[in-house]
């Protein structure tokens, strides 16, 4: 078999948000048979641990990964005292250094952006405990006005970059998102690119489905353009079927 290695997005690929049925059940028991013929699937997403399992368990999820890379740049794996998750070798302390060497050294320009976005824009800034983290937009039509500041704000030298999702934006380092988070697992477990499958429909997941971290990149039907894009530009597959169906159906393109 060729796949030895899933890595698929969680909202908008797994599951629908804005269509019934949340998730597709032949998907995840397809999932489910290649889990138990030794493929490892892993959920990347741009959700944190907790907000994950609470959307596994709210959608009562019938499949439980091996892995799961969170917040778009982490990697965790079961833990091994009796806790659901714990951190996958250093990489995520080495990621949280990098980040809170980034957001010190990039103050001048995060005060410009949110300068911007409070004065010129409608967005909501989302803060947590160790400062700014991102931002929610009104719509996608602004979202795009605000990366258009921040492009024209930030450095090009500078590894102060951010992750987009719909109306959302996550600041970050360049260095650190799903296709590195994916990387750093498949080192860690010894699987080839060749060997692995990616799945996703948005900005966020294109650095996992450029082909340069998974051989067999995909998305489904209602996967935003430029991810269309990315996927076939890497000889991935785009799916005629929507969501968790779209994902069986570049799944068994694969198999085959």
């Amino acid at each position: 078999m060729k796949i030895r290695l899933l890595s698929i997005d969680f909202d908008g690929t797994l599951v629908s948000r804005v269509s019934e049925p949340v998730f597709d059940e032949h998907s995840l028991k397809l999932i489910g048979e290649l889990q138990s013929k030794g493929v490892i699937f892993s959920i990347n997403t741009g959700r944190s641990v907790d907000l994950l399992e609470s959307g596994l368990t709210d959608f009562e999820f019938p499949v439980r990964p091996d892995f799961i890379l969170t917040t778009e740049r982490e990697v965790f794996r079961p833990g091994s005292n009796g806790e659901k998750w714990e951190p996958f070798g250093d990489w995520n302390e080495r990621c949280a250094r990098d980040h809170a060497e980034l957001f010190s050294s990039a103050q001048s320009v995060l005060t410009e952006v949110v300068d911007f976005v409070t004065q010129k824009t409608k967005a909501q800034l989302l803060y947590h405990t160790e400062g700014l983290e991102g931002l929610r937009a009104e719509n996608e039509e602004e979202m795009d006005r605000i990366i258009e500041f921040i492009e024209q704000a930030r450095d090009p030298e500078s590894k102060l970059h951010y992750q987009r999702n719909t109306i959302y934006l996550r600041f970050c380092h360049l260095d650190y998102h799903k296709g590195a988070a994916l990387a750093e697992l498949a080192r860690l477990i010894d699987i080839p690119r060749q060997n692995i499958f990616a799945a996703g429909d948005h900005h966020n997941d294109i650095s996992m489905l450029n082909g340069e971290v998974a051989g067999m990149p995909a998305c489904p039907a209602n996967a935003i353009d430029e991810v269309k894009t990315a996927v076939r530009g890497a000889g991935g597959y785009v799916a005629r079927r929507q969501h968790g169906a779209g994902v069986r159906e570049a799944l068994e393109h694969f198999l085959v």
